[in-house]
């Protein structure tokens, strides 16, 4: 008999739904993508909503971009601050009746490639997200790891240069002010590339259009981009050594701009190089919707 299972992914600035068949978890019945509003009532509401939209029956899975505290509630988001120390899960399961499973957003995402995508077969794998900002997962031995507090994973806060520009965290010269969506934008406008053809402020699909356009200056940026990712992978291998990485976030969606690239500088960046053999870099089967998918997948 067929279940019909729920997952929402709540990034920084966009929250996709998807519902999915347990049998059949890799085929999307119904997925809807809105803006991530900027309060917390908004964010609930926003829940509610997609919820019903999706035809939640009685399991919904959350996946949060930041810090999740015993499946209970957000702790620390530097992307999605409105919903520090928010009640989500029995705000929702009080307004829809249903059971209701809270994860990190990133880790939603190993969830979904260990179980049905790229890395599914894998015991030591590392995803990636990249979005707004740089979240993550860590699988060892075939087991996802947390960590004492369960905050596991969360390396685009590693600090990659002290004197580097300031990080929604509060601190310098995290990674993901390089290698990750805001990033890529901070990137483009350290070479005055800060508005569209509209006057609107540059985003990184502009970016991606003018790159296979051929503008050179947006090729740069992806280049500069593809360095900074690769440094940071690079760093994750060193401490993890996993078989493979992947890479998710809605970023994925344009990876033919710099995953190859970043697949060659990592040989250079990783300790060991060549001499430890390749480290696969692989985007997510399940492309942005990983973190949804795996939402709905949480037992």
């Amino acid at each position: 008999m067929s279940e019909r299972l729920v997952g929402i992914d709540v990034g920084g600035t966009k929250m996709l739904a998807v519902a999915i068949d347990r049998s059949q978890p890799s085929e999307v019945l119904e997925m809807h993508l809105v803006p991530t509003p900027s309060t917390s009532d908004g964010v609930l509401s926003a829940l509610r909503e997609l919820s019903i939209r999706c035809g939640v029956d009685q399991r919904l899975g959350i996946g949060l971009a930041g810090l999740v505290e015993g499946g209970e509630v957000l702790r620390a988001a530097p992307n999605l601050q409105s919903m520090i120390d928010i009640p989500v899960r029995a705000a929702i399961e009080d307004a829809l009746g249903v059971t209701v499973r809270i994860d990190n957003d990133a880790t939603c995402a190993l969830v979904a490639e260990m179980s049905t995508g790229v890395a599914r077969g894998v015991d030591d794998v590392v995803l990636v997200a990249l979005g707004t900002g740089i979240g993550g997962g860590i699988a060892s031995g075939g087991e996802i790891r947390r960590g004492v507090h369960g905050f596991a994973g969360e390396p685009g806060h590693m600090c990659l240069d002290p004197n580097g520009p300031m990080c929604v965290c509060g601190r310098r010269g995290c990674w993901e002010r390089y290698a990750s969506g805001a990033g890529l934008v901070w990137l483009s406008q350290q070479r005055s590339l800060r508005v569209d053809g509209t006057g609107n402020a540059i985003t990184a699909e502009e970016l991606a259009e003018r790159a296979r356009s051929g503008e050179t200056v947006a090729l740069e940026v992806w280049a500069e981009f593809s360095e900074w990712l690769a440094r940071g992978l690079a760093n994750l291998a060193d401490v993890l050594d996993p078989e493979l990485i992947v890479i998710g976030g809605g970023l994925v969606a344009v990876s033919d701009l710099y995953l190859d690239r970043t697949r060659e500088l990592v040989v250079s960046e990783v300790l060991g190089g060549r001499s430890r053999g390749r480290i696969r870099i692989e985007p997510a089967h399940s492309g942005p919707s990983a973190g949804a998918i795996g939402a709905a997948l949480l037992n």
